[in-house]
């Protein structure tokens, strides 16, 4: 026996999740009377990450509604700048396959946690649950764990979309210049009598000025790089805001 019918749309930035016949308006899904709307709306592809507000005949409902024969559902997109969850600095875990978006987040001084090996999913998730961040991944599979404590598709693989995506959509404060693009750790102004020996000689010679991370140790300078990484930084803090300091 057939179960309830519904009919459902989709938000026009989520028909990358849904079959191709979901994408030009309302179509009809048969349900089990039993599961939730978010448990639907994941079986048609979307994980709830990406969903905006549930509206059934106009009215937002939660997730964890149930509905019913006849009723019609509206998926829409994440709202854009997304509220975060309360209680918790906003903050950032990537997977294995974002090293070059951590990079660039920690060097506009964003908290972005990276795994450099591939943990697996579960303890991924674990982590995101433990740190209270938000776990951003192409893996719509881990998106769609419930341990997460917050979670966001990467929709380009470009690193300059994803990084304009991330930042418009969560809009962190940014704060250049102040974190270890190795390891995420703080950086510190340093004396370069503190840090020669472990510059190479040229370097030595050449640049005066020296940051250093709290937590590795790596020593930073104005090197051969700074202008590329520098045009990165204004152009980001010119479309998002931020200090320039640096």
């Amino acid at each position: 026996m057939n179960g309830p019918e519904i009919h459902i749309s989709f938000a026009p930035d989520l028909g990358l999740f849904v079959s191709a016949d979901r994408r030009s308006g309302r179509t009809p899904v048969t349900t089990d009377g039993a599961s939730s709307l978010g448990h639907v709306v994941e079986s048609l592809g979307v994980p709830l990450t990406e969903a905006g507000r549930l509206l059934v005949d106009g009215r937002p409902v939660d997730v964890s509604y149930v509905p019913a024969a006849g009723e019609t559902v509206e998926v829409e997109g994440v709202a854009r700048p997304q509220p975060t969850r309360p209680g918790a600095p906003l903050r950032f875990l990537l997977d294995v396959h974002l090293g070059t978006l951590a990079r660039r987040l920690r060097l506009l001084g964003v908290d972005a946690a990276y795994e450099s090996e591939d943990i697996g999913d579960p303890a991924l998730a674990a982590l995101s649950a433990r740190e209270r961040r938000v776990m951003l991944s192409r893996d719509r599979g881990l998106l769609r764990r419930r341990e997460l404590w917050a979670g966001a598709y990467i929709y380009s693989d470009r690193p300059e979309d994803q990084l304009r995506d991330v930042l418009e959509r969560f809009a962190p404060p940014l704060m250049p210049w102040t974190r270890c693009t190795a390891c995420n750790g703080r950086l510190s102004d340093a004396d370069k009598d503190t840090v020669r020996e472990r510059l190479e000689q040229g370097t030595e010679k050449s640049y005066d000025v020296f940051a250093e991370c709290v937590e590795c140790g790596r020593v930073y300078w104005r090197g051969a790089h700074h202008a590329r990484l520098e045009a990165i930084v204004s152009d980001a803090v010119r479309e998002f805001g931020g200090a320039t300091a640096g």
